[in-house]
């Protein structure tokens, strides 16, 4: 078993953005599953635990939010699960978590595959390579990795040219049969907006999470803005620039009026305001199965390759010859990524990667299946396992209970991979989705926000040295009202000995 160190000890080394995700490309140990840890002892978790009342300066700031305490659902409890809960209140009440659920999938995806599991990407061809041309097709075949950002991909096609490749003569070949089709879902099904990154699909050959950026540069002259597009697209036309307005920034995505009805060639009817400079749009590109196609011949070009052939979907033939396979970033740092920014896709990405992995199959219905044994192995108790849609929590119908996860976030502070899940959280004042919030306490906690919920969950130092487990949640049409509620249970917790 680990030795336990305070949390205001634990490694706070910079996160590896992943703009930089790059420097690690060439770590190719996948690790083993770790060893089970010793099971947390039975807790008072259990369906007679009674309800105690909410601290009082909670009390003052729900009523100052106008919010009924039946909004609420708290759990609080030392790290170690040995000692009674110190609060509980509608404690064993399903509510929907939000990105709160992305604990269960990044704990469940550490402890089963471990935090140096990786990714990989083979690449294969079926020709000979002469005078620096590939006679015959290149393929890739996608594997999940949710870490293929545009830096990455561009080093895994400097590889295709260090073994002296510059011009394919036949097809480039994208296999995305690792994930069933029905993992595909409409963006705008969610919220009626397809175009936010966010909403975009999982993608066993995800490429720059399917979003494109970009850029609006005004000219010297004032008339103009230059746009720029990150990936380039092969294929794709975009405007080489747009007018310039007058007014107020406001809404500039809505003043340039864009149309993306054709994917090929989207336009801008409406102008930039002058008055915002420079602008980026992250778009999550709606041509998405065949954007990372786009994305990989975009770059190809842009790198002073030639393909003669077609950029096609298809699987990779039984007689290809393996090239070589670039690996991701280890898993332990993966989780960080997730947690710290509530990344959706690339949760789903992890999420589809467990039903890979543990039940062979790439489908929600088979990671959902193996999360649930996970959860009876591991959480067990009287705790039923959560509802899961995708494992991101960007759904209506997730449900858990506080009592259930923080039974939960007891046995992972006891398990080996302990210090790579604390260290993916968000840090009280300091960074990720927390770095705005007060910086009066040491907490790593896990944040989540949908319409119609919010809520936190993670870990809390207490002033006497003892770490609490933390489970907050609303479900209220305010329920974006609660944050000073949650911000004051975690003061009172802080303080507690």
């Amino acid at each position: 078993m680990p030795v336990r160190r305070p949390l205001s000890r634990l490694s706070r080394r910079p996160l590896l953005s992943l703009l930089r995700a790059a420097a690690l490309a060439a770590i190719v140990a996948a690790g083993a599953p770790l060893a089970l840890a010793q099971a947390v002892p039975a807790t008072h978790t259990g369906a007679a635990l009674p309800s105690t009342a909410l601290p009082p300066a909670v009390e003052a700031a729900l009523a100052r939010a106008k919010l009924p305490r039946e909004a609420l659902t708290v759990f609080v409890a030392d790290a170690e699960g040995r000692q009674p809960p110190r609060l509980a209140w509608r404690a064993q009440e399903p509510v929907n978590p939000a990105s709160v659920m992305k604990l269960v999938t990044t704990y469940a995806a550490l402890d089963l595959l471990g935090p140096a599991y990786t990714w990989s990407t083979p690449v294969y061809a079926d020709g000979a390579v002469v005078d620096g041309t590939l006679h015959g097709n290149l393929y890739l075949r996608g594997q999940g990795d949710p870490t293929m950002v545009v830096e990455r991909l561009w080093l895994l096609l400097r590889r295709v040219q260090a073994l002296g490749i510059r011009r394919i003569a036949g097809d480039v070949v994208v296999d995305r049969g690792a994930f069933d089709a029905a993992v595909e879902s409409d963006p705008a099904a969610f919220d009626g907006e397809p175009l936010r990154p966010y909403n975009a699909s999982p993608d066993a050959f995800l490429v720059n999470f399917r979003t494109v950026t970009l850029d609006f540069t005004p000219e010297a002259g004032g008339r103009f803005a230059v746009v720029g597009a990150e990936p380039p697209l092969a294929g794709v036309s975009f405007p080489t620039r747009v007018p310039l307005g007058a007014g107020e920034c406001g809404d500039w995505r809505a003043a340039l009026q864009a149309d993306f009805a054709d994917p090929a060639q989207p336009r801008f009817a409406g102008a930039l305001p002058a008055a915002c400079g420079a602008r980026s749009w992250p778009v999550a590109w709606p041509d998405a199965q065949r954007f990372g196609l786009r994305a990989l011949g975009g770059l190809w070009q842009q790198m002073g390759g030639q393909i003669d052939g077609q950029l096609r979907l298809g699987a990779v033939p039984a007689g290809a010859r393996l090239l070589f396979e670039a690996a991701s970033p280890p898993l332990g740092q993966v989780v960080r990524d997730i947690n710290k920014y509530s990344n959706n896709v690339m949760t789903q990405q992890l999420f589809l990667t467990l039903g890979l992995t543990q039940r062979q199959r790439g489908s929600f219905d088979a990671a959902r299946a193996a999360v649930r044994q996970w959860w009876t192995t591991r959480v067990g108790g009287s705790e039923p396992a959560p509802v899961m849609v995708n494992g991101a929590g960007l759904s209506r119908e997730d449900r858990l209970t506080a009592a259930g996860l923080a039974r939960m976030l007891q046995v992972a502070w006891r398990s080996p991979v302990m210090p790579e899940l604390i260290a993916s959280l968000p840090v009280m004042g300091v960074d990720g989705t927390l770095r705005n919030r007060p910086a009066t306490t040491s907490a790593h906690l896990k944040t989540g926000s949908l319409r119609d919920v919010a809520a936190i969950a993670g870990y809390v130092d207490g002033a006497g040295g003892r770490r609490w487990v933390v489970v907050a949640i609303a479900n209220d049409p305010a329920a974006g009202a609660a944050r000073p509620a949650f911000d004051a249970l975690v003061e009172w917790v802080a303080r507690s000995n």
